[in-house]
């Protein structure tokens, strides 16, 4: 069966070769999915917006569905409304993705993105076209609503705001023209933050690219360290990722900030912290360092949110920026991020700069290689195999990772081009760069003999 939904959604380009009836059985198989229930409904800052929106009611009020309108709004903001209404959502969003892209995310009445399971019902009942619409009676109609308040308050309710207010914090926020425009320059005063608003005007079209990449956050750098603020922020489209820049206008990968809150999580907490099989080694050293545990799954921030849930996690989160605290929801919220790292900072006293030395260091590795689409499973598989006769030390989570004591190398076939990444993690460049170098060949290897005729 041809998949519709994608690591985190359903996505698509919205031009002229998008058909709108794409939309509308998309929004009929959600609906029949749903049953005719209440469902709560967003969408970030893209000037296609209402045009899937209009098409997204149409499909899910022909199903019975009343819809809760909640507008512009981040995709947190949405599934805090979902959870506490006791709803399933829809948001309209392609998160990091360029301007002419949109999508649709689809959660539960728990707040977190639907499971693999579900996204496959409705996977069926989209191809076979078996949808249950209303009678004529029965048709969903749709009711404007807010929740920006609520999502505010549970995020500033959480956080020693007297902390941060005593010192001082000024803070750039970049919002990327999206959807935090509402809430997180105002989140950050509630909290006594100095706020410098960037890019803070919603927009279809942002000043810079939707993913907070360090080729995208320059404006942002620039004027953290130039305006002598203490931390830069800089969120993604729908507001559900965060990344930071310290106060010397220095670029942090999701990473270094995954593993500072997670150290100061488990330090009072303990418990367990989830995340991806991709996510650096100084996670796992900071979580046991504190006498905490770490589980790691395949990458996919639903997959983390549902382990966490399932296994009663204290915190867990994704490299890229994206952290889900259990306390507030179970799904990444990128608000919630730039709120808890303001807290450790204000109540150790200590710029981000100076915290992040205390987080172990390695270096990272990212390179990819062609591997045709039919080709993957056997590639994978074969790789498999002759790692396991060598004996070497590998997890399958996800892809392969093979473990060297020069560090890792993690093997694992795109979901959505005719690629493998690799991606490595040494002590030193040299370390990293090695590793992955010895994963490509392996590899190269294994394609060669899956695709040469015999």
């Amino acid at each position: 069966m041809e998949k519709l939904f994608g690591t985190n959604g359903i996505r698509f380009v919205v031009d002229k070769s998008l058909e709108p009836s794409f939309i509308l059985e998309s929004a009929l198989a959600i609906g029949t999915f749903f049953r005719g229930r209440t469902v709560a409904m967003g969408m970030d800052t893209r000037s296609s917006g209402e045009f899937v929106k209009s098409a997204l009611v149409s499909g899910l009020t022909a199903c019975g569905c009343e819809v809760l309108d909640f507008g512009t709004v981040p995709t947190p903001c949405l599934q805090l409304a979902a959870r506490d209404k006791n709803v399933p959502g829809v948001m309209i969003t392609a998160s990091h993705n360029p301007p002419e892209f949109n999508g649709i995310k689809c959660m539960d009445d728990k707040g977190m993105e639907l499971s693999p399971e579900n996204e496959i019902e409705i996977e069926k009942i989209y191809w076979k076209k078996s949808f249950k619409q209303a009678d004529w009676k029965s048709i969903g109609g749709i009711t404007k609503s807010d929740y920006t308040t609520e999502y505010v308050s549970s995020i500033v309710s959480r956080i020693s705001s007297s902390a941060i207010k005593r010192s001082n914090l000024k803070v750039v926020v970049d919002c990327v023209n999206g959807a935090a425009c509402p809430t997180t320059p105002r989140i950050l005063d509630e909290l006594g933050c100095d706020v410098v608003p960037l890019n803070a005007q919603p927009s279809g079209e942002p000043s810079r690219p939707f993913e907070p990449t360090i080729q995208n956050v320059e404006g942002l750098m620039l004027l953290t360290k130039t305006s002598k603020a203490d931390l830069g922020i800089a969120h993604d489209g729908d507001a559900d990722r965060t990344i930071f820049v310290d106060e010397n206008g220095d670029f942090v990968y999701g990473d270094r900030t995954l593993a500072l809150i997670a150290k100061d999580i488990v330090a009072k907490n303990k418990g367990l912290v989830v995340t991806p099989v991709s996510s650096s080694q100084c996670v796992e050293d900071v979580v046991l360092e504190a006498g905490g545990d770490i589980h790691y799954t395949k990458v996919g921030a639903p997959l983390v949110a549902r382990t966490m849930f399932e296994k009663g996690a204290v915190f867990g989160g994704e490299e890229n920026g994206g952290m889900i605290f259990p306390k507030h929801q179970y799904c990444r919220d990128g608000a919630m991020a730039a709120a808890r790292i303001l807290e450790i900072m204000a109540k150790r006293k200590k710029k981000l700069s100076a915290l992040l030395r205390e987080i172990p260091h390695y270096e990272q590795f990212k390179t990819k290689v062609h591997c045709p689409d039919g080709a993957k499973k056997q590639v994978i598989k074969k790789l498999t195999a002759a790692l396991k006769k060598k004996g070497s030390e590998i997890s399958t989570i996800d892809g392969i990772k093979l473990f060297d004591k020069k560090g890792w190398v993690l093997i694992r076939p795109s979901g959505t081009e005719p690629i493998v990444r690799i991606f490595s993690e040494g002590k030193t460049k040299k370390n990293a760069k090695g590793l992955a170098e010895e994963g490509r060949g392996l590899l190269q290897d294994c394609i060669k003999a899956s695709t040469t005729p015999s």
